[in-house]
């Protein structure tokens, strides 16, 4: 029974979690990148994670056997660790252990919103009341010493099954089958070699696949939100001025934050704008337009707010920059058109966009 509910309790929490489900982590990475085979993920990672802390600047600059040390504990935990469940009970308290310290290291590392809090959740089920017992106090009239009673005096009594408890067993058994049958095709992508993170098998959505970090970026791209004053901003002479974000890195002589468990979402959507162009990020232009506006519950989700106390950019506009390995900024590709140009007037209405501007 432990192990059934240390089972349960881990299906449970396989949704909201940052790592998924544990084998299918671990495979979708082994399949995914080659820097997870040949162990050098680690060097990347910290520096290229949608939000970084203060702690992954030094995990950052660690030596490299410890970045090889790192990957190797995570395939570790994330495909060998899992099947402790059912190893008996002493495996299974170290898996509970494991994950538990492997989602704590994880929050540590970086702002990866409560994720890993949730995920610790589901591996509680894998103590039983023996392990658990010394957070209790054991004295005469104890709680330990009231639930020891109990046990004692049930201890090989069969109660006659009441018609609630007929009811509620047949809809765990109901559920169970569900669950078994709607895992089906989830359990056959998790034993392809070409399996997919993230998506849905039904309409329901009770059951999914889930994964994140197959795939490592090698350097870190932001995109950097602009807005100029100037009355020509195409000339060389106009003036851009940045928009910082609460979280996302910007200026490079601010330090990282630190949130975990808070989520900014707004900070964590523009790690995902730098892999693609606008038009697969609509939301962008539509926050270009709000800036361009002076929106007050737009400007509510900025850290800095270059034209505080002063009237709107009259062109607002996106640059990306590419982090280099000696943290430093430089652009590439330089400033994107199609957001101040969207963004202008004659086509809010055509892209309905809550437009400002000043002419």
């Amino acid at each position: 029974m432990p192990v059934l509910s240390c089972m349960r309790a881990r299906k449970c929490g396989h949704r909201p979690r940052k790592t998924g489900e544990p084998r299918s982590q671990g495979l979708i990475k082994i399949r995914g990148d080659q820097c997870w085979r040949d162990l050098t993920c680690m060097d990347f990672h910290y520096e290229t994670q949608p939000v970084p802390n203060p702690v992954a600047y030094y995990l950052h600059h660690s030596p490299w056997w410890f970045h090889r040390f790192e990957t190797l504990s995570n395939h570790f935990i994330e495909l060998l660790v899992p099947f402790f469940l059912f190893l008996g009970r002493r495996a299974r308290i170290i898996h509970g252990v494991l994950q538990i310290l492997f989602q704590a290291v994880l929050i540590v590392s970086g702002n990866l919103s409560f994720l890993n809090w949730l995920t610790m959740v589901p591996s509680l089920a894998c103590f039983d009341d023996a392990t658990l017992g010394f957070l209790f106090p054991s004295g005469p009239g104890s709680l330990k010493d009231q639930v020891l009673q109990m046990q004692r005096e049930i201890r090989g009594a069969w109660p006659k099954p009441r018609f609630g408890s007929v009811v509620r067993r047949a809809a765990n058994v109901s559920l169970g089958i569900l669950l078994a049958w709607l895992s089906v095709p989830v359990v056959f992508n998790l034993l392809s070699s070409r399996q997919v993170m993230n998506t849905h098998f039904n309409s329901l959505h009770i059951v999914n696949t889930y994964g994140a970090f197959g795939s490592i970026t090698k350097e870190r791209t932001e995109v950097i939100l602009q807005g100029t004053a100037s009355a020509n901003a195409s000339t060389p002479d106009a003036v851009w001025e940045d928009y910082e974000f609460q979280c996302k890195p910007g200026d490079p002589s601010r330090r990282p934050c630190l949130i975990s468990p808070y989520h900014y979402r707004l900070d964590w959507l523009m790690w995902f704008a730098a892999f693609q162009t606008y038009e697969h990020n609509d939301w962008i232009i539509h926050l270009a337009g709000k800036l361009l506006a002076g929106d007050a519950e737009a400007l509510s989700l900025l850290a800095h707010n270059p034209f505080a106390g002063r009237p709107p950019p009259r062109r607002a506009t996106a640059q990306t920059r590419v982090r280099s390995r000696h943290g430093r900024w430089s652009a590439r590709g330089g400033r994107k058109p199609p957001l101040h140009d969207l963004a202008e007037p004659e086509n809010c209405s055509e892209n309905r966009l809550p437009c400002g501007y000043v002419p």
